[in-house]
C-alpha cells in the first residue's frame, strides 16, 4: 500500500493504521467526554466514553491521559500510549461510535507489557457491547 496520494488526492489508509480522524486532539473534545461522566474501570485503567451523536462523523475515536505522577519515565508513558493504541486500532472497527479517553489512575507496580495489553483489551471490548 502506497503513501501517495491517489487520482481523487485521498491516501490509502490500512485497516490497523491510526489517522488523526480517529484521535482525539482538542482539549473541547477530552472535555465533551469527562463531562459525560460515564466510566468503565479496571485495575489501572479508567475508559472515559461519550456516544457521538448520528450528526457527527461516525466511528471511534481514541484520546490518551498517561500522567506523569504514575509512571515517571517518558519511556514508560510512551510504551503505555503505544499499547492502548495498538490494542484500539485492532479493535477499532468492533467498537461503537463513541469517543474514548483511556486514562492511567494507579501506579502499576511492575510494567508487563502483556498483563497491560489484556486489561486495555479487556476495557475496550466492553465498550463494545451495546449501551444498556
Amino acid at each position: 500500500m502506497s503513501d501517495q496520494p491517489s487520482a481523487t488526492g485521498f491516501r490509502a489508509v490500512s485497516a490497523a493504521a491510526f489517522p488523526k480522524r480517529f484521535r482525539l486532539i482538542k482539549t473541547d473534545e477530552y472535555s465533551s467526554v469527562f463531562g459525560f461522566r460515564r466510566v468503565l474501570k479496571s485495575r489501572h485503567f479508567l475508559l472515559h466514553y461519550r456516544p457521538r451523536s448520528p450528526e457527527e462523523v461516525p466511528g471511534a475515536r481514541l484520546g490518551l491521559v498517561v500522567a506523569k505522577r504514575f509512571l515517571r519515565r517518558s519511556v514508560d508513558r510512551n510504551l503505555v500510549r503505544r499499547l492502548a493504541r495498538e490494542q484500539f486500532r485492532l479493535m477499532r472497527a468492533c467498537l461503537r461510535s463513541s469517543d474514548f479517553v483511556l486514562r492511567l489512575a494507579v501506579r502499576p507496580p511492575v510494567l508487563d507489557r502483556q498483563a497491560m495489553a489484556q486489561e486495555i483489551r479487556g476495557l475496550l471490548s466492553k465498550a463494545a457491547l451495546p449501551p444498556r
